[in-house]
């Protein structure tokens, strides 16, 4: 009996999914680790890096592997750069991009998705900055149906892949262009303060996602606004703090991530760092995080532990990313910076 019950619990997360993934009004794909994946939050961080003339990351996240064989798995990988510091007396033009692969479920819903940015930073006198930023990318999504099974096909003792679905997918596969727009402001009170406010949007063309035909139901995705203020403190040559705040809404869903990290200089010159953090998404997770940067790398990794409802079914266990982000200039000597940033 309680084998039973186990299954009519994972058979009706599979369904949830794939009704998610049909209709399209769910979240998009996040990562806990917000602030290490900077492009996907917002264009307008791209070549946001004042002592860098390049960045590249990778993130990983692992999700409800307690709860489904098939667990969901996303990848992404990005990088930007920063463009003609020497034409700009005042400002810069950073490029990037982003790709990311998304697998989950029975199904093996797949998601693959790639975008371009582009984004230019103005200094405000000498203690501000203003961003605007801008991004196209591509999307694929597809299912493969053979894989599920649906109720028309339960004959009272087990699932009949032979029978009819009575399901009416017109598609295993959808294509679409989405777009994304977004500002940043970032102020700079000491040498030793960092606060950064940025808003941007996403899905501005509302896309069309569905593997329904679009005569059967409403298939335009709906915009998606997200909200982020950062921070960063230097209390002295051992300590720097940094706080964050994320708020995301999609349709009727929010998300709301808060938290702080805070790096621990082991070395005395800031070449080898120790981080640490917590965050908590509201009404659903608090988030660990441990990781170490060796001079311009960095390995950090959290942990989500359920704190909603699901946690009677996943036993608490949420998900684990990991993110590795390294930096860098192109010339030996260094580069000169244009504004003010908060570091060891």
């Amino acid at each position: 009996m309680r084998k039973m019950i186990s299954h009519i619990k994972i058979l009706f997360l599979y369904a949830a999914c794939i009704f998610v993934a049909a209709n399209g009004h769910a979240q998009d794909l996040h990562f806990s680790q917000y602030f290490n994946a900077p492009l996907l939050v917002n264009p307008a961080n791209t070549g946001f890096s004042p002592d860098d003339d390049y960045r590249v990351g990778i993130n990983y996240r692992n999700q409800w592997a307690s709860v489904t064989p098939n667990p969901y798995k996303t990848f992404s990988a990005w990088g930007d750069v920063q463009l003609f510091n020497d034409r700009f007396a005042t400002g810069w033009v950073g490029v990037g991009g982003a790709l990311l692969r998304d697998v989950a479920g029975s199904g093996g819903l797949t998601a693959t998705r790639g975008f371009a940015s582009i984004a230019y930073h103005q200094l405000l006198g000498q203690n501000s900055l203003l961003s605007g930023g801008f991004n196209i990318g591509f999307i694929n999504k597809r299912i493969d149906l053979n894989k599920l099974t649906f109720d028309n096909q339960w004959n009272g003792k087990f699932f009949d892949i032979t029978a009819p679905s009575g399901e009416s997918f017109a598609y295993n596969s959808v294509t679409y262009l989405d777009l994304q727009a977004g500002l940043n402001y970032a102020l700079f009170p000491t040498e030793n303060a960092y606060i950064n406010v940025g808003f941007s949007a996403m899905h501005i063309n509302r896309p069309s996602e569905s593997f329904f035909a679009s005569s059967l139901t409403e298939t335009r995705i709906d915009p998606r606004f997200t909200l982020f203020v950062n921070g960063s403190f230097k209390l002295n040559d051992q300590w720097i703090l940094n706080p964050n705040i994320y708020v995301s809404k999609m349709g009727t869903a929010y998300e709301t991530v808060a938290g702080l990290n805070a790096h621990y200089n082991l070395s005395g010159d800031g070449n080898s760092q120790l981080i640490g953090g917590l965050y908590v998404r509201a009404k659903d997770a608090f988030i660990p995080m441990a990781g170490y940067q060796l001079s311009d790398v960095s390995f950090t990794i959290s942990y989500d532990g359920t704190s909603s409802s699901l946690g009677t079914y996943n036993q608490t266990r949420g998900a684990y990313e990991l993110s590795i982000l390294k930096t860098g200039v192109f010339t030996s000597g260094g580069k000169a910076v244009k504004c003010p940033s908060v570091k060891f």
